[in-house]
């Protein structure tokens, strides 16, 4: 059973910096591109990174774009969330999320999906 485990959340005041990480097993890791996701209570879940398998081509959500990076490790089966510049309006509990041969954009169909893990930004 494919297994996505997040970590790296927490609390942190605005303008400050989190990175999250995100370790998959039981899956073949270079051939998925990877997501992010965010849901803020009452809200959508959202689209917020991706990355294809290659690392090369990465996607951003406009809202983040310029302040979050997304980065992985295929050796180590890792991807990460680099938060910059965090806003209030950026608390939610964030999901890392796995395509497989997909090209890690808004429209790639995300099979499997972590826990996902809080995290909450102070004003």
């Amino acid at each position: 059973q494919v297994q996505l485990v997040e970590s790296g959340g927490g609390l942190v005041q605005a303008g400050g910096s989190l990175k999250l990480s995100c370790v998959a097993s039981r899956l073949t890791f270079g051939n998925y591109a990877m997501g992010w996701f965010r849901q803020a209570p009452g809200k959508e879940r959202e689209f917020v990174s991706g990355i294809q398998w290659s690392g090369v081509n990465t996607y951003y959500a406009d809202s983040v774009k310029g302040r979050f990076t997304i980065s992985r490790d295929n050796v180590r089966s890792t991807v990460y969330l680099r938060m910059n510049s965090l806003k209030p309006e950026d608390t939610a509990v964030y999901s890392c999320a796995a395509d497989r041969f997909g090209s890690g954009n808004v429209s790639s169909v995300y099979e499997y999906q972590g826990q996902g893990i809080q995290v909450t930004v102070s004003s």
